[in-house]
């Protein structure tokens, strides 16, 4: 037990250098190409790549066209990439320790180091998830934490939404100025 008023709580490691100690939960997070929050699970206890099937299968279930999925390491197991590929065209799913001849050709591929570049997008969603309030929670109690981290993820979309209204506004300024 981490937190005599927080039974709940869980130790957060990241298997970084120089880490930080963070307590409370992993939240599970897919964006699309606008970097809007599609889905989002607050993790209890489990390790990433046990929910790594049930996740894509919530995506899969709502949007039938995913052209590409970028998963960090902590994802991997062999039987999750080998039952994804059938599933989405250009998996990124990169693999934990040494790599044999075929994995390094595979990882090795321009899509492959394309779509992974574009994985530290989420790293950057999650800091500004963060930055909007999701550092700390103040409300007690599990179910309100849960509660918490999508009203969150709400304002982070919402926020998103904004941005790209903004832009569209301006460039069609520019376009009748000119």
């Amino acid at each position: 037990m981490f937190s005599i008023f927080e039974p709940h709580t869980e130790w957060i490691s990241k298997g970084k250098q120089n880490k930080k100690v963070e307590l409370g939960h992993k939240v599970l997070i897919a964006t699309d190409q606008y970097h809007l929050i599609l889905h989002h699970q607050v993790i209890e206890g489990k390790a990433d790549a046990l929910l790594t099937i049930a996740s894509v299968d919530a995506l899969l279930s709502r949007y039938s066209n995913i052209e590409s999925r970028s998963m960090d390491k902590g994802f991997y197991s062999k039987e999750n990439k080998e039952l994804l590929s059938l599933a989405i065209p250009h998996l990124v799913m990169p693999k934990k320790g040494k790599l044999n001849t075929r994995e390094k050709e595979e990882e090795s591929q321009k899509k492959f180091k394309k779509l992974r570049n574009l994985h530290s997008a989420v790293e950057s969603n999650i800091n500004q998830l963060e930055h909007n309030g999701l550092d700390r929670c103040p409300d007690k109690g599990l179910k309100i934490y849960k509660r918490y981290v999508s009203l969150g993820i709400l304002s982070y979309n919402l926020h998103r939404l904004g941005k790209i209204l903004l832009a569209a506004q301006a460039a069609q300024g520019i376009k009748q100025a000119a």
